[in-house]
């Protein structure tokens, strides 16, 4: 298979270790410990025995008070009216998983209470984005008189207008970063609104959905409470949209995955089926790569409503067919991609000069796919990546960005040119004229330049600590140090995976492996098997004493399960 063009990388090894040492009131609050997990916990943020025992063992009654969050009294209020009087109530979600898995959430809670409930989710490649005129005067067409947002219309300040004088009543659910001045409605529920008194910032799109459930419950009281429920859901929304796995998130997420490994809903069972995976050991990576893109793939390539049947559907037959569509999708989906990476590349390379902004443009690209390019070429480039096509006489634009570039603090800064933008911080999107967009590029060029011109782009690796494997061989035989690493789960985004660094080791029985040869597997003392995925390039370092980035992990093969180091990175040894 040809592979994308890129800059080739080495990246800084960024180990906390060496940057946040123990302080001697963490080691003697988690003096009960081994010094490897109380640097792992310090690391974290966790510097008492109580937390570490929370982080350990996640618990929904450590969750917060719904009714912390601003807005929520007033969503309560105006959502139970409706129910109690029959208004037709419209939920108007986002195509992606995020607002999808939210959308199906609300939509069958509020079904379940007995609501005159119908969704909603725009077209990405007729409406675009958001909150839209179109689709409020669409649902007020119907005889609906609320519409809920979900994961959508944080800026939705024009949208909220237009809505109020149509005669719609709105509530905003979203966790995209609002303007200052927020949309007149009803009420938004947004944990990054001015004002806002909720303790968590960090909630995804569907975990706001799934908090107004909560309270809306603990209004109604009814005899047979379901709200935890649809934590499966809210696993599968908040780890497709990357929201980090810390706080309430974490907890919200653990408890989802093992709902989620014995869900009950015909059509996630016929999705993991598909996808070739066992109920029982799915874990937050194959939500986020294996399940998360064939749900996505229905609104990339045509209509999200595919994935939200699915989510809902109680027919087996009907499940099976949406899932094997659904597959299908994907498959296409990968391969316009993939496609569309090569040309990017291309352009990129072609126009690779100083500015630190990359820019790829083409009016044949699939609106549908861009973020997804725009993503690979900053993994490719590690550079802020904006990937852009034409539609109807505008540019649709998607951007991905670094961490030391906020991506939507920049379109903010030239939203005079724009129709339409929104996001956080490490990605965004925008619509803008055909004839502003090269100014708009412009300017972003500027931005970029002034804000990373003087700066030395190089992606880093995180590590926890360095270790002597021959130390942790001991700790394995004196502490159940694998099944505790194992509680670290799920790890992810804000939560990254236990990571390590050795220093000045020897491999030995190197081999390339793989269809394409592209994995590295080796071995190293004193008695450790390692692998490196999609590390084939590193095999020329492996001749002498090497320094290993690595996770520590069971591996079950053809029926035995042993440890493995999974190498993330090597260098000649270069001994601290």
């Amino acid at each position: 298979m040809v592979r994308p063009i890129s800059i080739s990388h080495d990246f800084q090894w960024d180990i906390l270790s060496q940057k946040l040492p123990l302080s001697s009131q963490t080691e003697e609050a988690l003096k009960d410990y081994p010094p490897i997990l109380r640097q792992l916990f310090s690391n974290r943020n966790i510097h008492t025995k109580e937390k570490a025992e929370d982080f350990l063992n996640p618990s929904l009654l450590k969750a917060h008070d719904p009714w912390l969050m601003k807005g929520m009294e007033a969503a309560v209020d105006r959502l139970r009216f409706a129910i109690q009087n029959h208004e037709k109530i419209g939920i108007y979600g986002d195509y992606d998983v995020d607002g999808v898995s939210g959308t199906a959430l609300l939509y069958d809670f509020l079904k379940t209470l007995g609501a005159d409930v119908r969704p909603y989710i725009p077209n990405r490649f007729d409406e675009g984005y958001g909150v839209r005129q179109e689709g409020l005067q669409t649902l007020q067409g119907e005889g609906v008189s609320l519409v809920i947002t979900v994961d959508c219309g944080a800026r939705a300040n024009v949208e909220a207008d237009y809505a109020r004088s149509i005669g719609l009543d709105l509530i905003i659910t979203d966790h995209h970063q609002p303007h200052s001045h927020v949309p007149q409605a009803i009420a938004m529920l947004n944990p990054k609104q001015e004002g806002e008194t909720y303790p968590y910032p960090e909630l995804s799109g569907v975990g706001i959905t799934y908090k107004l459930t909560q309270a809306l419950e603990q209004t109604l009281n009814p005899s047979n409470p379901i709200s935890q429920h649809y934590l499966d859901l809210v696993a599968l929304g908040t780890i497709a949209d990357i929201a980090p796995l810390s706080g309430e998130n974490r907890i919200l997420v653990s408890h989802g995955l093992n709902q989620l490994r014995q869900t009950q809903r015909i059509g996630l069972r016929a999705l993991i089926a598909i996808s070739n995976l066992k109920a029982q050991e799915i874990n937050a990576y194959h939500v986020g790569y294996l399940l998360a893109p064939r749900l996505n793939a229905a609104g990339r390539l045509e209509s999200a409503y595919a994935a939200f049947e699915l989510l809902i559907t109680k027919d087996p037959k009907r499940a099976l067919k949406l899932a094997q569509e659904l597959d299908n999708q994907n498959r296409l989906r990968q391969e316009i991609t993939l496609q569309h990476d090569l040309q990017a590349g291309q352009q990129v390379l072609a126009n690779y000069q100083a500015s630190p902004l990359i820019v790829a443009f083409d009016s044949a690209f699939n609106s549908g796919v861009i973020g997804l390019v725009a993503a690979h070429l900053v993994e490719n480039f590690y550079r802020p990546a904006i990937v852009a096509t034409e539609f109807n006489g505008f540019i649709r634009g998607s951007c991905r960005s670094i961490p030391e570039f906020h991506i939507t603090q920049a379109l903010d800064e030239c939203r005079d040119l724009m129709e339409y933008h929104g996001g956080h911080a490490a990605a965004a999107g925008f619509t803008v004229r055909k004839e502003r967009f090269d100014e708009l590029i412009a300017r972003l060029h500027q931005i970029a330049q002034r804000e990373l011109g003087t700066k030395s782009l190089k992606p880093k690796l995180r590590a926890d600590m360095s270790l002597d494997l021959v130390e942790v061989g001991r700790l394995l035989r004196e502490y159940p140090l694998i099944p505790t690493l194992e509680k670290f789960q799920p790890t992810g985004y804000g939560n990254p995976s236990p990571t390590f660094v050795s220093y000045e080791i020897e491999p030995r029985n190197v081999q390339k492996i793989g269809r394409e040869q592209n994995h590295l597997r080796f071995e190293v003392a004193p008695a450790w098997k390692c692998i490196a995925f999609r590390r084939a390039d590193l095999a020329e370092h492996l001749r002498g004493k090497v320094d290993i980035l690595y996770h520590i992990e069971k591996n079950a093969y053809n029926g035995n399960v042993y440890l493995q180091l999974n190498v993330r990175d090597l260098k000649p040894s270069t001994s601290p």
